[in-house]
Formats: structure tokens, C-alpha cells, sequence
């Protein structure tokens, strides 16, 4: 039996170690939010590091909607010991796979997370994990490098193509990936300057060709204070000539006609609805559909279903 105080591998009956695989436990009162990471990785050979979406939680990406039963996500080299747990879903790479240590964990570099993650994932889900990557600083070509001969690297392209790194949230990510595949042509974070060239406001998505922002409203935009500012910049918008429309989780999910439907109106175009079949499309390959995500834990936790 091991026990450092945090983590135990062994056998043990006690209210206060929470079990989380064969052998393996960590205190209930732990306070570390990787805290079952570093106990998985007592258990794992120096070869081995966290990644996939496992490694995107630890680099501090925008995520998308995570199962709450997913794996950890592990990788090594072809040739290394098999790593045999129901929790743990395992990568092998060519190669070991390069490792950074982050909080104490080893978790693959933000390329090769992106690659690894490409195997299994949709477009959106990949451009939301794109947009946080390429914000952080990691570039397109150390992403392309790493795709090379990989599995999953066409859908990756497809999604570095949609990326931004001027995003500044996941929402906001899939607020332009939606004007973007309805063929709404946009840019980001816009900066509207009144007649005198003074700063009005900076726009999440501008509709180009008009004077219409589309921006994502969160749920900060609901307190008091938010509110408060949120009305007297729409009112300087309003001075300016401009319109904002503001669209919440909900609308991005649910009611993009609605959102396509104020983007013709900006453009001064007929409406067609059909557009937003390509949006409808792409959401139900990823984790933000209940059927993306199920048809994901039918593969990485058959021991599930």
C-alpha cells in the first residue's frame, strides 16, 4: 500500500478515501481540482500522459458540454505497456508522445492534444478547442505539424479553417461559427467609432456590410450592474447609427433561424431559413447535442451503456 497522504494505492474501507478505480483512492476533502488526476497518474507509467480532452481541462481551454461519466484520457507510444482500467481511454501513438508538465501533471502539448482530440470529435467541438488553443498562442502550423499523417486531421483542418483567436469565449466561438456556415460573412471583436472617429464599442460579431453587431450575452449580462452598463452602451450604438442583437446559449442551440433571420435583415437580403441546415448539421455531430454526446460515450465507455 502506498499512501502520501492524498493519494492511496491499495485496499481501504473508510469514509475518508474516495475510490476511483481498482486500488486506487484519494481523500474525500481534497481541495485540488486535479486532484483524481494525480492519483490516476500514481498508477501510470512515466511514459504515459494525460490527454485529449483531459489535457484541454488542465491547459485551461473552453470546453465543450462534457459527459458526466467520460473517461480519463491517457496517451503513449506503440509498444509501451496497455493501460487495461474501464476509466481510463488510451491513445497510442507512433511514437511517445512529447509532454509538458502542468500543475503537476504530464499532459501533451496543445498540438498534439488538438490531434488527439480530432480522433474522436466533431467540427464545432474542435473549433471551440481551436479558438482557446490559437488564443493562448499555440500557432496553426505547430497544429498542422503535428496533424501530419494523423487520424482525425481532415475534420481538423476543417475546424482551423473556422478557427479565431480573436474569440474571446466558447459561446462567442459558436455564435461566428454559425454566421459563418450560413454564409453570413462576419468579423471579430469590431470596434465602432462614432463621426468623429471616437470609440463607441467593440462588437463581438459584426455583420459585414452593415451596421449590426451579433453578440453573445451571457450570463454575467444579467446582474445588476452589467445591465445597467449593457443598456447605456446600446444607447451610444443607437446614437451612432448602430444595432446591436444579443442572443443567449439558448438561441445559439435552439432558435438559429431566428439569429439567420436578423443577419438577412442587416444585409438587406431575402431570408432563406434552408441556410441553417449546414449549423444544424455540425451540432449534431458534437458534444453539444445529446446525440453527439451519446454516440461518444458509446465508444469510450461501453462498459456504460
Amino acid at each position: 500500500m502506498v499512501d502520501d497522504g492524498h493519494v492511496l494505492v491499495g485496499h481501504v474501507r473508510s469514509r475518508d478515501w474516495e475510490r476511483l478505480g481498482y486500488g486506487l483512492h484519494r481523500r474525500t476533502d481534497s481541495q485540488d481540482q486535479w486532484a483524481d488526476l494525480l492519483a490516476w497518474q500514481q498508477v501510470l507509467d512515466d511514459s504515459v500522459a494525460f490527454s485529449h480532452l483531459t489535457a484541454a481541462a488542465v491547459h485551461g481551454w473552453w470546453l465543450p458540454p462534457l459527459p458526466p461519466l467520460r473517461p480519463v484520457f491517457v496517451a503513449t507510444g506503440r509498444g509501451q505497456p496497455r493501460v487495461r482500467r474501464p476509466q481510463l481511454h488510451m491513445t497510442r501513438h507512433p511514437t511517445p508522445p512529447p509532454v509538458l508538465v502542468v500543475e503537476g501533471l504530464r499532459v501533451t502539448p496543445p498540438a498534439t492534444t488538438l490531434v488527439t482530440c480530432a480522433r474522436d470529435l466533431g467540427v464545432l467541438d474542435l473549433v471551440v478547442l481551436a479558438d482557446a488553443a490559437l488564443r493562448e498562442g499555440t500557432t496553426r502550423e505547430e497544429i498542422e505539424v503535428a496533424a501530419r499523417r494523423r487520424r482525425g486531421s481532415p475534420r481538423l483542418h476543417r475546424a482551423l479553417d473556422l478557427a479565431d483567436p480573436a474569440s474571446e469565449s466558447a459561446w462567442e466561438s459558436m455564435l461566428r461559427v454559425l454566421h459563418v456556415v450560413c454564409d453570413v460573412p462576419v468579423t471579430s471583436q469590431h470596434e465602432v467609432r462614432d463621426a468623429r472617429r471616437g470609440f463607441v464599442a467593440r462588437g463581438d460579431l459584426w455583420v459585414l456590410g452593415s451596421r449590426t453587431l451579433q453578440e453573445y450575452d451571457g450570463e454575467g449580462h444579467r446582474e445588476a450592474g452589467q445591465y445597467g452598463d449593457d443598456r447605456r452602451r446600446e444607447r451610444r450604438l443607437g446614437a451612432a447609427g448602430w444595432r446591436r442583437n444579443g442572443y443567449t446559449s439558448g438561441d445559439v442551440l435552439n432558435r438559429a433561424v431566428g439569429i439567420l433571420r436578423d443577419a438577412d435583415e442587416a444585409l438587406g437580403r431575402e431570408h432563406d431559413p434552408g441556410r441553417v441546415r449546414a449549423w444544424h448539421e455540425l451540432l449534431r455531430g458534437s458534444l453539444f447535442s445529446a446525440a453527439g454526446s451519446s454516440a461518444l460515450m458509446a465508444r469510450w465507455r461501453p462498459d456504460l451503456v
